[in-house]
């Protein structure tokens, strides 16, 4: 059966019904609104930091559209146009390819060194964060890996728990030793919600919890700075113009806000007395000038783009579609609140960006691509539905 379309132009009902089926529009529509209030939010928020570093204060806008979001839209046309199935045949050589990356940050010559951290390299003149591709690389490899080890085998002990372990101990080691915790904070957080809902004991989840402690306390006992970061969460007060500054700022930016914001553009924290205003402190600057109710907003509007991935993910057609669509949506999700929560002092600062907000070439990039993939399985999802 057919219905005519024009002068002399028919379409089958059905072919036309499969492409309405297409895309999930209301996942990336609800992506797209988050990249352009980003875009608005960072226009705002690096105007006094732009001017004095670049004599724009437009700088850190321009950059992240121009070098970021622009080719990151076109990464993400692209990659919803390649089967996602594609990506699990090459699941192993883009891991290693992303260790190796990892490693280089280590060479001289080619790393780039911002403060203490060694987290970027330099590509063609540009800087790159390899930890920001591990991201994504690794949800597909640990994606790939729990489907070929089957349910059976990833409740065992030996054969999933432990495996899967040395795999994220060697990346976790490699960002150690950067040091990059945040990031591998969101690697190893992601990792975990996948190789549960890929089948993973529940049992084992009490002695990684015990293990995670473990590990947090060598950190500190190794590193007197992170000891430093944890008695600022505990008590910000004790070196309000030192090492609590931060935080300090931070709150006062958002209490300063309101129910209703000061308005927008009219932040006072941006002009110099909030560190990384473009960066990890976003959040802040928004909530300084948009208020309470706006904040609120867009806690609940990352919950209902939580949701659409996750139904997305959940009526994939395989089980490689359904834990990778998983991995990506968490992923965005648990960095978003986990940077959010920093600013609220409710956790440690570790230095992790707010996802299509704070500025960052890298980021930005990688997330588009990974929305790519995410709205491919959409589209294989309702073609299958």
């Amino acid at each position: 059966m057919s219905v005519r379309i024009g002068a002399n132009k028919n379409i089958d009902r059905s072919r036309w019904k499969k492409w309405q089926q297409g895309i999930d529009w209301y996942l990336l529509g609800s992506f797209l609104i988050w990249v352009l209030f980003g875009l608005l939010i960072l226009a705002s928020a690096g105007t006094a930091v732009g001017y004095e570093l670049f004599g724009d204060s437009y700088y850190f806008v321009k950059h992240q559209l121009l070098i970021s979001v622009l080719p990151g839209l076109l990464g993400m046309y692209v990659l919803s146009k390649v089967d996602y199935h594609y990506w699990k045949d090459w699941a192993s050589v883009m891991l290693f390819a992303s260790i190796l990356l990892l490693v280089s940050v280590f060479i001289p010559g080619l790393r780039a060194e911002y403060g203490t951290a060694h987290s970027w390299i330099i590509i063609a003149g540009y800087s790159f964060q390899p930890a920001e591709l591990v991201k994504l690389t690794f949800l597909i490899y640990l994606s790939s890996w729990l489907v070929n080890r089957g349910s059976g085998k990833i409740k065992n002990l030996q054969e999933g728990l432990m495996p899967f372990l040395f795999i994220l101990g060697v990346i976790m080691l490699l960002m150690i030793l950067q040091p990059d915790v945040g990031t591998m904070s969101i690697i190893v957080m992601t990792a975990f919600v996948v190789f549960f809902v890929g089948g993973g004991a529940w049992k084992h989840l009490i002695w990684m919890g015990f293990l995670a402690v473990f590990s947090i306390m060598m950190l500190i006992n190794f590193s007197p700075y992170r000891a430093q970061r944890l008695m600022t969460f505990l008590h910000p007060e004790i070196d309000p113009q030192g090492i609590g500054y931060h935080i300090n700022q931070a709150t006062l930016a958002i209490g300063s806000g309101g129910f209703m914001g000061r308005g927008y553009g009219h932040s006072r924290q941006k002009f110099q007395y909030l560190p990384e205003v473009a960066g990890d402190s976003i959040f802040a600057v928004m909530s300084e000038e948009l208020g309470f109710v706006m904040s609120v907003l867009f806690l609940l509007f990352l919950l209902y783009v939580a949701y659409r991935g996750v139904l997305v993910s959940y009526q994939a057609p395989d089980r490689f579609g359904q834990l990778l669509g998983v991995g990506i949506i968490s992923w965005f999700i648990i960095q978003a609140f986990f940077n959010i929560a920093s600013m609220l002092s409710l956790v440690p600062m570790t230095g992790v960006p707010l996802p299509f907000v704070s500025s960052g070439g890298s980021a930005m990039l990688i997330n588009l691509l990974a929305l790519g993939i995410l709205l491919n399985i959409s589209k294989q999802r309702m073609k299958s539905a």
